[in-house]
Order: structure tokens, then C-alpha cells, then sequence
């Protein structure tokens, strides 16, 4: 037999075998909800990427389910941070026939999404931190993050006893998110014996807060705390420095990202202080490691997120492989229910709401642009 003619017949035969191979692979596509455009475009991508290098793990490891080689894909989609965006982004998720979605972000738009990804039996983890979200009852949605409750008593806690403040002022942008952290900030505040001696809101388009920093500014604060993102965050401390409000900025995760010394345009130390949930990364192996990989993969380093993300679709991938299954979401979510995961950002353990039975929370500050870990509580 001609020699060429057996090597192409051999390369055939590897050819249809490694064509085989895949069709016999199940593709799991995995739905992705965050906002990819508009002002908090920086944070989307920042929990897309954490995604996607969970997947890239993930596969290159090879995930086997009831005994079947299973292949996992995001499918991204933008919500722009807006709930009827968000809503059509959940119902063109259903329609796909999709059964997982890792997100939303913003808790504005996971309240309402929530309802046609729970009608559509899609699986959803979130980091959404209102606890309006994980009070609305779906067995399939879980919290991947802190709660309110636990970012804003957290940074109310340490600006008491740690910064040893006795006076702040209050700002919420009204979304879920801003209003819940707020009111949490604001709750344990007083507990501990803080005078809140202005509360304002503004909005999550606005750019202009020369009124209620006037109001601020008159009322002599400590501190201002800010219920909001990044986008809002940023401008407000500049805008705050300009009319001579030298206290700390205070938030929750919303402004946990060097978006916002970005957006503020200060040079030296801005003196701002925000919670997020986990633990410091630097102080874990687990965590380190992963911050080598977003860099080496991604050419910076990761934001609020990109970790808690990477976390959620590992418990996923975890879970379905304890269930044996990857169509049935309801005893998927039981074994997330029932199990226990060890992430970068800490443990995965449910009580009966689908929040986080312990959640730790790190305070952060910021270093130049580089917000940099203080203290977990």
C-alpha cells in the first residue's frame, strides 16, 4: 500500500475520531448578566473576565457529568445597569432555553429579573446585595456576596471604632443597592453612638452634588458616607475636596474600585474608606494565586468582583457534578443548598434565605489608585 495513502488514511480516521470527541461533549452554556456598557462598564467586565477565567479552568481541567466530558461557555449579555433592561436581558435568557445565569450586579435590576429567571426555573447566583433579593423566596437564587446588612453595619463599625468618628453625613443614589447599604450604614451608626447630622440622595445619572455637599458642608460631618457607585462616587469626592470637605468618604463595594480614584482626579491620599465582602486576598494562598492568574491573564489586576464571579461558577460547576446532572436546576440547587464550597473569597455555605451563613467583609482604602486592604471584620 502507497505510504501517503495510509498516513491520509490514518490522519482521516484521527480526524473523525477527534470529531467525535467533541460532538460527544455537552456545551453548557452559562448566561452572563452585568453592565458591559455605559458608566459602570469597568465593574462588568471586571465580573465577566472573573467568569470566564473560571471556564477557561474549568475546561482546560476537563469537568466530567454522569460520566459525560462537558464543555462550558458564557453567554455575555449587557444590561447597561438597567432594571427593563435587565428584565428583557432575563426574558431573551429564558428564550435561549438557558438554565444558569451567573449575575446581575446591581440590585436595582436583580429584584425585578429575578421573577422571569425563577418563572423560566434558571439557576442564579448573584451578587446583588440587597436583602430584598434573597427575601423574595426562589429556591434557585442564591447571594454569592455580602448583603447590605453586612456591608453597611461593617463600615459603620469600623468608622466608630476604628477611625473613632463621631459626626457623618449620609448620601443614598435611591437605587436598591444605595438605599439598602445606606440604611444599614445609617442603622448601625446609631447603635454605636454616631450622629448622622444630614442624610441627602441624588440619583445614579447625576454629576452635579454642589447643593447637597453645600448642606453637608454647613452641617459640619466627620465623615460623609455614600450609598452608590463608583461613577457618582468618583465625581462626589472631587467635588467634596473643591468646596473644602477634607473628612473621609465613606461606601459600601459600590465604590470599592479604582474607578474611583479614576473618576475623583485627586493626587495624593484621597482618605477614602469602603467594605467589601471576603476576605483579603493578599492573605490567602487561594487568594494570591488567583490574583497571578486575572493578572497574567488579563494584564491587570481585578476590581470589586472578578473574584466572586470566578467563585460562583466553580460552585456551579461543583454542584453539578455533586447532582449528576446538568439540565435539572432544582436538585443542582440542592446540592448547593445542602453542600459546602472553599473559594477564594471564603467559604459557600447557605442558610435557609440563599444567603451566606458567614460572610466576611475586608475594608479597603486607597493607595494612589490602587485600593489596597485594611482590616477584615
Amino acid at each position: 500500500m502507497n505510504r501517503t495513502r495510509t498516513i491520509s488514511r490514518l490522519t482521516a480516521v484521527a480526524l473523525g475520531l477527534a470529531a467525535l470527541t467533541v460532538q460527544a461533549q455537552d456545551r453548557i452554556r452559562i448566561g452572563f448578566m452585568s453592565p458591559i456598557t455605559g458608566p459602570q462598564a469597568a465593574n462588568g467586565g471586571d465580573n465577566r473576565d472573573g467568569a470566564l477565567l473560571a471556564i477557561k479552568e474549568l475546561n482546560a481541567k476537563g469537568v466530567k457529568i454522569a460520566g459525560k466530558p462537558v464543555v462550558f461557555e458564557l453567554d455575555i449579555n449587557d444590561d447597561v445597569a438597567d432594571p427593563k433592561q435587565g428584565v428583557q436581558v432575563a426574558q431573551t435568557l429564558a428564550d435561549k432555553k438557558i438554565r444558569f445565569v451567573l449575575g446581575p450586579y446591581n440590585s436595582g435590576v436583580t429584584v425585578p429579573a429575578a421573577r422571569v429567571l425563577n418563572d423560566a426555573d434558571i439557576l442564579a447566583l448573584t451578587v446583588a446585595s440587597n436583602p430584598k433579593v434573597t427575601e423574595l423566596g426562589y429556591r434557585t437564587l442564591f447571594r454569592i456576596g455580602a448583603s447590605d446588612n453586612q456591608l453597611g453595619t461593617k463600615m459603620a463599625t469600623y468608622a466608630a471604632q476604628d477611625l473613632k468618628l463621631k459626626t457623618v453625613a449620609v448620601i443614598d443614589d435611591r437605587t436598591a443597592y444605595g438605599q439598602g447599604v445606606a440604611r444599614e450604614f445609617t442603622a448601625q451608626a446609631k447603635r454605636l453612638g454616631l450622629q448622622v447630622v444630614a442624610t441627602e440622595f441624588t440619583t445614579d445619572k447625576a454629576t452635579d452634588f454642589s447643593a447637597i455637599l453645600t448642606n453637608i458642608r454647613g452641617a459640619k460631618a466627620d465623615a460623609v458616607f455614600y450609598g452608590g457607585y463608583s461613577p457618582q462616587g468618583g465625581p462626589l469626592l472631587k467635588q467634596m475636596r473643591g468646596l473644602g470637605i477634607t473628612g473621609p468618604l465613606l461606601g459600601g463595594d459600590g465604590i470599592c474600585s479604582s474607578e474611583t480614584a479614576n473618576l475623583a482626579q485627586l493626587a495624593g491620599d484621597l482618605n477614602v474608606f469602603c467594605t467589601q465582602g471576603g476576605s483579603m486576598l493578599d492573605k490567602s494562598d487561594k487568594g494570591q494565586k488567583f490574583a497571578e492568574r486575572y493578572r497574567a491573564e488579563y494584564k491587570r489586576d481585578p476590581l470589586t468582583y472578578a473574584a466572586a464571579f470566578y467563585d460562583g461558577m466553580h460552585l456551579l460547576a461543583n454542584a453539578m457534578e455533586s447532582a449528576q446532572t446538568t439540565t435539572d436546576t432544582k436538585k443542582i440547587a440542592q446540592a448547593i443548598e445542602r453542600g459546602k464550597y472553599a473559594g477564594v473569597t471564603g467559604e459557600f455555605a447557605y442558610d435557609d434565605k440563599h444567603d451566606l451563613k458567614s460572610s466576611a467583609v475586608t475594608v479597603y482604602t486607597f493607595k494612589g489608585k490602587d485600593v489596597v486592604p485594611l482590616k477584615s471584620l
